[in-house]
């Protein structure tokens, strides 16, 4: 089938992982009895009778959406190889903070998997039993993560069964990566086939010829046997408690009882997609990972219309998620672009042409806002408002926002969230995997929205931001002029002030008027691009950051992504860095940053390496200016390998400050030192990314940092 057949469910698919585990996250490590008397049946969001965050990050999600990325990094292969995906892992995760559950070494699964590739030790031996302990390498982790293996084989279940198969050799063995691959391949085959008994039976065929694989196929004719003769899927959660609760398992969360909780809410809610996940959730065991896959294969298989069927499941979560990796300008994201992301690997696959929507937010498909919601942070003057997508009504894509009473200082405002919350992180037993981004949007970048008004007489338009000031509290800038929307489209930019080094947490739109007007305008399109004209951060006396060094922690600092070891503010400087293992990077800005030159003024104390890196994807693959071992000169790493683009004949001497700028404009690298050209390199392999430092055991000290567009 083509692409134009899959994509709606390909969105579904998206929207029913994140559902799934926004349900059954706020019940994670529940008991079974603590879950039914507390709530006796999980049937919609609980995390706010729970203390818990809604939107959160979470591995099951960021896994699901980072670790995939080894197609695109590796140019798309059909045959992908655990070798490959492994690399995505050291490439994408930041060790200690994001994606795993860092239990240690022969505690965590992932964690353990993840010290093995560090390690240089490749799969399928970092994930095996003979390294690891069968007890750990049976556990949940291959099968939660493994949805976007089969959303980008839609159709195709043999070739999503065999790229789940190479995922999970990297941190699994034994059943559980077979239950990783039956599950791909269920949800691959669900794209073109509805009945759960069929797809139930036929992706039998591609669990491995092997024990584990014996194993499974027993297990699935036992479950499914106790499902068909069950009136109540209470009866089959029983039978599995009975028989294969976690305490007949090794590990702390194995796969067996998890895949089963699956299959049975799978088969026991028939074509109920709330009610599947509903199943999911109240049933206890790993409740965010049982219900997300439940959830993306449900979708899959029951089309977008299912997810709102009963209750408004997608109102609540508006499209929001978050994926957390070192590619921090991609953290606070949406349904949409992500889906985007899985249709441009699932053409490059099958050699389809694709066309997608330019604008970042262009609500492209049904039902989507992107994460546009009705402004949260000033609801007294808000007009009453509602936002729906204008496909509802029959119209073209396009973020309608219905208002009423619109008049002087009662304004309607829509917003979109471009960095972390500024709420407090939730309370421990919450198990809350903490936030960690780039912001989105930055001082100097151009927001362009296209507007259109269906009526003769409308409010006015203007832009606002949230933004954090210099105590770390949430402040509002707004656009002083008003833009004048006339019937038809119209279209409206504004140049983000300086927010002085402080990160941008929301951009909206707000209609004003000075008498009262009602009615709706469409949002159809919102967008940026590129790196800001000049984003800077310097010291305090600049009203930039510079703080104690005591002082680790603060937003402005955390708007990095860093994988040094000991970095933080300083009193005297905008950063001290200090990296005792090879490549250590903290960057900052998005993978659309193109031609662009990175400045500071550093002082390179001692290091077998470091300076200034650009244009990167990831932590292992950028290119950098650098001193180190009596040279200056340009380098590129790509994965594991660093390769000297040019070296200058200049040299420095350790503990001097010097004025390094990095410049990258199409193939051509320039590095800058003191205001002189020190060393020129051409090369094409990365056209576009973020920016930052690194350093490669040792330390430097920064002032300034600033990111100029070319």
């Amino acid at each position: 089938m083509s692409l134009a057949v899959y994509k709606d469910k390909m969105y579904a698919g998206v929207l029913g992982k994140i559902i799934g585990v926004y349900m059954g996250r706020p019940v994670e490590g529940w008991t079974y009895q603590a879950i039914r008397d507390t709530f006796g049946f999980i049937d919609y969001y609980v995390a706010h009778k729970t203390g818990a965050p809604f939107i959160v990050p979470d591995d099951d999600i960021s896994g699901t959406f980072v670790f995939y990325r080894a197609l695109e990094d590796s140019g798309y292969p059909a045959a992908i190889t655990a070798q490959e995906i492994g690399e995505a892992w050291l490439n994408y995760i930041v060790e200690d903070r994001t994606i795993l559950w860092w239990g240690g070494l022969a505690r965590s699964t992932e964690h353990s998997a993840y010290l093995r590739l560090k390690n240089g030790i490749q799969p399928p031996l970092s994930g095996s039993g003979e390294k690891n302990g069968m007890a750990i390498a049976e556990q949940i982790g291959s099968q939660i993560f493994i949805d976007t293996w089969a959303m980008v084989n839609a159709g195709n279940p043999a070739r999503a069964a065999e790229m789940a198969r190479q995922a999970a050799l990297v941190s699994h063995d034994g059943i559980a990566v077979e239950c990783a691959v039956y599950l791909a391949a269920l949800e691959a085959m669900a794209f073109d086939e509805k009945d759960v008994d069929t797809l139930l039976r036929e992706c039998r065929q591609y669990i491995g010829k092997n024990p584990y694989g014996e194993q499974l196929n027993r297990l699935l004719d036992d479950v499914i046997a106790q499902c068909e003769a069950a009136e109540d899927w209470r009866q089959v959660r029983d039978w599995i408690e009975e028989n294969h609760n976690y305490a007949k398992y090794q590990g702390n969360c194995p796969m067996v009882p998890n895949h089963l909780a699956v299959i049975m809410a799978l088969k026991m809610a028939g074509d109920d997609f709330r009610k599947s996940v509903s199943i999911a959730s109240s049933a206890g065991w790993d409740t965010d990972c049982n219900s997300g896959n439940v959830g993306c294969l449900n979708a899959i298989r029951l089309g977008l219309d299912s997810l709102n069927q009963d209750a408004d499941m997608r109102g609540p979560v508006a499209d929001r998620m978050y994926v957390v990796s070192t590619d921090g300008g991609d953290c606070i994201f949406d349904a949409v672009r992500e889906t985007r992301k899985i249709m441009r690997a699932y053409a490059a696959l099958n050699g389809e042409k694709l066309a997608l929507p330019e604008a970042r937010y262009a609500f492209d498909f049904p039902g989507s806002v992107q994460g546009f919601m009705i402004h949260p942070v000033h609801p007294f003057d808000q007009a009453a408002v509602r936002v729906y997508n204008a496909l509802e009504t029959g119209g073209k894509p396009g973020l309608a926002i219905d208002y009423k009473g619109v008049s002087g200082s009662v304004t309607a405002s829509v917003s979109v969230q471009t960095y972390v919350d500024p709420s407090p992180k939730a309370a421990p037993d919450t198990s809350y995997f903490e936030v960690y981004a780039s912001p989105a949007l930055y001082s100097s970048q151009t927001v362009t929205a296209r507007i259109e008004c269906p009526g003769d007489e409308n409010p006015d338009a203007r832009f606002f931001i949230d933004y954090y000031d210099a105590n770390d509290e949430v402040a509002v800038m707004r656009e002083p002029a008003r833009h004048r929307l006339v019937k038809g489209e119209n279209t409206i930019s504004w140049k983000i002030p300086d927010t002085h080094g402080r990160a941008v947490y929301r951009l909206g739109v707000e209609l004003v008027s000075d008498s009262r007007r009602d009615g709706t305008v469409i949002l159809r399109s919102v967008d940026w691009r590129g790196a800001p004209e000049r984003f800077h951060m310097g010291l305090a006396n600049d009203l930039t950051p510079g703080i104690s060094p005591f002082v680790t922690r603060t937003k402005w600092m955390m708007a990095f992504m860093n994988s040094t070891k000991h970095t933080g503010p300083d009193f005297l400087a905008t950063f001290a860095i200090s990296h005792p293992e090879r490549n250590g990077v903290m960057t900052i800005g998005a993978n659309d940053w193109e031609d662009y030159a990175v400045e500071s003024t550093v002082q390179f104390v001692h290091a077998e390496y470091a300076g200034l890196v650009a244009r990167a994807k990831g932590h292992r693959n950028y290119y950098a200016g650098v001193f180190g071992g009596g040279q200056i000169k340009i380098i590129k790493r790509q994965g594991p390998d660093v390769t000297v683009l040019a070296v200058s004949d200049k040299t420095y001497r350790e503990g001097d400050w010097h004025d390094l700028r990095l410049e990258v404009k199409g193939d051509r690298l320039t590095f800058l030192v003191d205001g002189e050209e020190a060393v020129v390199a051409q090369d094409n392999t990365f056209a576009s990314g973020s920016t930052g430092y690194v350093v490669d055991e040792g330390a430097i000290v920064a002032k300034y940092f600033t990111v100029s567009a070319i």
